[in-house]
């Protein structure tokens, strides 16, 4: 089975190439408005209407998400909000707009190109209230009790050590914080060649968990109500929806998108011992 940092190396490699193509894809667009041009776009069939119109064209190109982790997570002004593996930055900056002047949204991410990006999207967009920070998801670049709601968009599942993810979420969460993600998620069991398919990890398959499997790790460490709402499947023949080029076949275990909640409790607090 691939290691962890072949893993992670890939996936990097992989999403920088996404990073690149938005931008040129961006760049040739003559005309249209960023709806028309995105229009076949993962984005298209995600967010709403007046969303897409309020980020820059590159941003919704580049998002590779499975559901709206921003609607899922109700803000409110003055909330401080923090995406996991933000990408270009889209739910980001539409977080940003939701917590208002007096909020702050923080984007995470490993990428270089992606950062970049973001970087220049929050420009072309006037947002002042966004944050892009280069880590990874497994050692969260800010301090404890730092973060109210905790969004990612098909991330947590690209990362081979999911427990030290969601340990990181909880640190980072302030008490009574909450976790509102987009992830796929498995349906039986997925065939052991494509749990080792570097290009499935990357297409967010590889590293899916069991439904069960996902409200067990968020109970382990530490959050409560973890709950997870199954909303579309992807059988062998719907998988280019969702997930590239994994390699599924009729007949075996599929996967499926889904939203994740948990909350962490008021009464928790800070560790002291990590």
């Amino acid at each position: 089975m691939a290691g962890e940092q072949e893993i992670k190396d890939f996936v990097k490699e992989r999403y920088g190439e996404v990073a690149r193509q938005a931008s040129q894809r961006a760049t040739t667009s003559c005309c249209g408005s960023g709806a028309d041009v995105a229009k076949d776009s993962i984005s298209a069939r995600i967010y709403e209407p007046g969303e897409v119109n309020d980020v820059p064209l590159e941003a919704l190109l580049a998002s590779a998400g499975c559901g709206n982790p921003v609607l899922l997570a109700e803000l409110h002004p003055g909330e401080v909000v923090l995406d996991l593996g933000s990408g270009g930055g889209i739910d980001v900056l539409l977080s940003a707009r939701r917590v208002g002047p007096t909020g702050r949204a923080y984007g995470l991410d490993m990428t270089d190109e992606m950062l970049a990006l973001a970087e220049q999207n929050k420009a072309k967009a006037g947002i002042a209230n966004a944050y892009f920070l280069k880590g990874e998801i497994e050692d969260i670049p800010l301090p404890d009790g730092s973060v109210d709601v905790i969004i990612s968009n098909c991330v947590v599942n690209l990362s081979p050590d999911k427990d030290k993810v969601l340990r990181e979420a909880f640190r980072v969460l302030k008490p009574g914080g909450r976790v509102a993600i987009a992830d796929l998620v498995t349906i039986g069991e997925l065939p052991e060649a494509v749990r080792q398919n570097l290009s499935a990890w990357a297409a967010c398959v590889a590293g899916a968990l069991d439904a069960k499997e996902y409200v067990h790790k968020l109970t382990v460490a530490g959050f409560l109500n973890p709950e997870v709402e199954v909303y579309r499947s992807f059988t062998a023949d719907g998988a280019d929806d969702c997930c590239g080029d994994a390699p599924l076949a009729p007949g075996e275990g599929y996967v499926a998108s889904a939203y994740i909640r948990a909350t962490k409790s008021p009464l928790a607090r800070r560790s002291c011992c990590g």
